[in-house]
């Protein structure tokens, strides 16, 4: 099958896309590159032929004889969608749904949409299912319920979208994350010995690790088209609902020179248990390697491994925000999100 992934030098797209190279897929990348700066450790040593480009700019000829499209790459969690909430909308929801239009005029059949879990954002002690009421709390959140619901009224005999709503990812990748928040909690207790928590930490948060996404999405790849055609599935382990202060716990157990603090009940009302049940019946061979205690030991390995102090724990490259906020500074990109002339 020949796979166009979006976002492949992101955060997931550079697991997912060796992953998809190693089974005998055929892939061509996509990718601006405003995070190029950020590589933490050598990965894999196969990597698609990418396309520097914005999915703003794509082409029917960019699409041409792809079979399935699995889309990655939009401006990545909440501040950063905050940020410039207009530029979110842009790119996140206009830009999501134009290219699903450019990818059914191009013929391809499959389109796999990378959605989230945050779409729920203040749920009840009920684990909330994919019928479930969404309520989104951010720009970031909203475009996704935009995108599920303007990319599924696309859905014919010809083209067939299916949207994964991961729980937070966590993990090690080579183009690091430390703003998730094991990966965070993870790098602090490595690079400071410590982690303060600023609330209770009694928020809900479903985790799924980095290459359970792209175990998730080879499923969906490799499923008979009746069982995915236009599905909205959440993607974890109902086991792996976690209140945030038993994330901190688990890293303060793993990184035993770790003092663990906790202070009042925080600011963010965000909260949600996830029933991931529907993925598992629909896609049986689909299960969680990792938990977040499997996901902290690695990280605890690597951080030894690479030696990761505390200049290159805080690195702009690891936070979506600061490097955003970095381009926009410098003026590599425009006030739209596009690289500038002479960059």
């Amino acid at each position: 099958m020949n796979i166009l992934v979006t976002g492949t030098e992101g955060y997931l797209g550079s697991l997912l896309a060796p992953w998809l190279l190693e089974r005998g897929y055929t892939v061509t990348g996509v990718d601006t590159g405003f995070y190029k700066a950020g590589w933490l450790y050598n990965g894999s040593r196969l990597s698609p032929r990418t396309l520097n480009q914005d999915i703003r700019r794509l082409t029917l000829e960019d699409l041409k004889g792809i079979e399935a499209v699995v889309h990655l790459a939009e401006l990545s969690n909440d501040p950063a969608g905050q940020l410039a909430p207009t530029i979110t909308e842009a790119i996140n929801h206009h830009g999501s749904v134009r290219l699903a239009r450019l990818a059914k005029q191009a013929g391809v059949r499959r389109f796999v949409y990378m959605s989230s879990c945050s779409v729920y954002g203040v749920a009840c002690d009920q684990d909330v299912t994919e019928t479930s009421p969404v309520n989104p709390q951010t720009a970031y959140a909203r475009c996704k319920t935009l995108v599920e619901r303007d990319v599924q009224a696309l859905a014919d005999d010809g083209f067939s979208p299916t949207f994964l709503r991961n729980a937070t990812a966590f993990g090690a990748s080579p183009r690091m994350r430390f703003d998730l928040v094991l990966n965070n909690l993870a790098g602090l207790a490595r690079t400071t010995a410590e982690v303060a928590m600023t609330s209770d930490g009694t928020p809900w948060r479903p985790l799924v690790h980095a290459l359970d996404i792209a175990q998730a999405i080879g499923c969906v790849l490799e499923a008979p088209r009746d069982i995915v055609h236009n599905q909205i599935f959440n993607v974890g382990d109902t086991a792996q609902n976690y209140r945030v202060r038993e994330i901190a716990e688990i890293v303060a157990d793993v990184f035993t020179d770790c003092r663990l603090s906790f202070g009042e009940q925080g600011a963010d009302n965000r909260s949600y248990r996830v029933s991931f049940a529907k993925v598992h019946k629909a896609l049986p061979d689909f299960k969680c390697a990792w938990d977040a205690r499997r996901g902290v030991r690695h990280l605890h390995a690597l951080f030894q491994q690479i030696d990761l102090d505390a200049q290159t724990f805080r690195f702009r490259g690891f936070t979506r925000l600061k490097q955003l906020e970095y381009l926009i500074r410098t003026g590599q990109i425009d006030r739209d999100f596009f690289w500038a002339s002479g960059f």
